[in-house]
């Protein structure tokens, strides 16, 4: 297998921290080792919930990270922008192409306007320049371009018009159009949508390959352009970094209390208000033998005065610490196509997972699949209520109840993910170095 030159663009890497980072993170650290030399374009001043300079040092030497500014705005004041536009809060997936949406105001909808698809669109215009450098100086073989933010799915038909023959991959860690534009999305205006569905369907036209980070968004996008061949589309899932699964529990007694810990960012697709509406129906008694701990970001203030009256909040870096001392892992999910990264580090943890999620989402299938947990839908309250006390029924016996399909779950760690995103890229490349090379009669 020859050696490949890949250049990864991604806007946030370490030392910047936050899911975001790390699927573009663990690429770098494993893909060098499958015959391929990895460039990494990305930002020198990402906007970022915080920092994880550890990641950094796993990233092999060999790797060349090339870091350009960005006039992106901080990452507060970007909240503070998307809350006066979005309002505080958001309409359910299910209300999104039914529910008519209140028209925002004449300063909202300029402000709104001004940065389509998202805020880091102001890196666009450094982002052409750096890659069409980079790809010339390194001979770069394949450009993947890893997305959110969306606006860098942009410098794909540029990219194409300046290297007609180049294999470019866009990495979708979220499904866009469908779930997070009503979800989490930056702005939500009818000029946003158009923007968004004209920006995806000319990177999907102009890619070499799409790759969806779970199969139920990979049939999304992929049904959105069956005039493209299915070949195209390809499902790569995120996962975790684990050497081994503890899953062994210490003996529980019935009057022990119950820990239940959640890590990660509270916003729309995460939002908890089902949950703490249920726990309030509880019996006091039957409340107090619940413990629950929330460890990371709260988008929303809302919901952090709701769940001032039932939680702790920890800072993220006791994250991983705190989760071995948990009975069950908390998961909320109101999203039906995408997989938050937190559940793959719950599974690599080792831990039942409690879930609040979508009926018909991926995250119920894969926890079924992997009898990694037990779920209820992520909106039904009375369902949560019966969902809890079920929960403490079986406290006592969760080290025979609980049994994880270790095999399955094994195969969600990131290096054996990275070895097969490997192995897709080298077909890519062999691909297009085939369909570029002219028959030996018309040499």
């Amino acid at each position: 297998m020859r050696s490949l030159n890949v250049l990864l663009v991604t806007y946030s890497f370490p030392p910047a921290g936050g899911v975001g980072v790390l699927r573009a993170a663990s690429l770098a650290r494993y893909l060098p080792a499958e015959q391929i030399r990895l460039d990494v374009l990305t930002t020198r001043n990402a906007s970022a919930v915080g920092a994880d300079p550890l990641l950094l040092e796993q990233i092999p030497s060999e790797v060349t990270v090339h870091r350009t500014l960005t006039l992106d705005l901080p990452f507060g004041f970007k909240k503070w922008i998307k809350k006066l536009i979005t309002g505080s809060k958001p309409r359910p997936v299910a209300m999104a192409n039914t529910a008519a949406p209140a028209r925002p105001s004449f300063l909202k909808r300029v402000i709104g306007d001004l940065l389509l698809p998202d805020p880091q669109v102001t890196w666009l215009p450094i982002l052409v320049t750096a890659v069409r450098r980079i790809v010339r100086q390194r001979k770069i073989d394949l450009v993947l371009i890893t997305v959110p933010p969306f606006s860098s799915v942009l410098l794909v038909e540029k990219l194409r018009k300046s290297f007609p023959s180049l294999a470019i991959v866009v990495d979708f860690r979220d499904e866009w159009l469908a779930t997070t534009m009503d979800l989490v999305s930056f702005s939500r205006s009818d000029r946003a949508r158009l923007l968004a569905h004209r920006a995806e369907a000319s990177a999907v036209a102009h890619a070499t390959t799409v790759v969806a980070v779970t199969e139920a968004a990979r049939r999304a996008i992929r049904a959105r352009y069956p005039q493209e061949a299915e070949q195209k589309f390809q499902h790569i899932p995120n996962g975790f970094d684990c050497t081994r699964l503890p899953v062994a529990t210490a003996p529980r007694t019935p009057s022990d209390r119950i820990l239940l810990t959640y890590t990660g960012t509270l916003y729309g697709s995460t939002d908890p208000t089902s949950l703490v509406e249920a726990l309030l129906t509880l019996p006091a008694e039957v409340k107090s033998r619940f413990h629950i701990r929330f460890i990371g970001r709260i988008e929303e203030p809302r919901f952090r005065q709701s769940l001032l009256q039932l939680v702790d909040f920890l800072p993220q870096n006791q994250a991983m610490a705190l989760m071995s001392e948990s009975d069950y892992a908390l998961l909320i999910t109101h999203d039906p196509l995408n997989v938050s990264a937190k559940f793959y580090d719950y599974l690599g943890a080792g831990k039942p997972i409690l879930a609040l999620v979508h009926p018909e989402g991926e995250v119920r299938r894969l926890l079924e699949q992997l009898r990694a947990g037990w779920w209820v839908s992520s909106n039904d309250i009375a369902g949560i209520r019966r969902f809890f006390l079920d929960a403490l029924d079986c406290s006592a016996a969760l080290t025979t109840s609980f049994q994880p399909d270790l095999a399955g779950i094994g195969a969600y760690e990131r290096q054996p993910i990275a070895q097969r995103y490997a192995r897709l890229l080298h077909s890519i490349a062999a691909s297009q170095r085939s369909a570029t090379v002219p028959p030996a009669e018309d040499r």
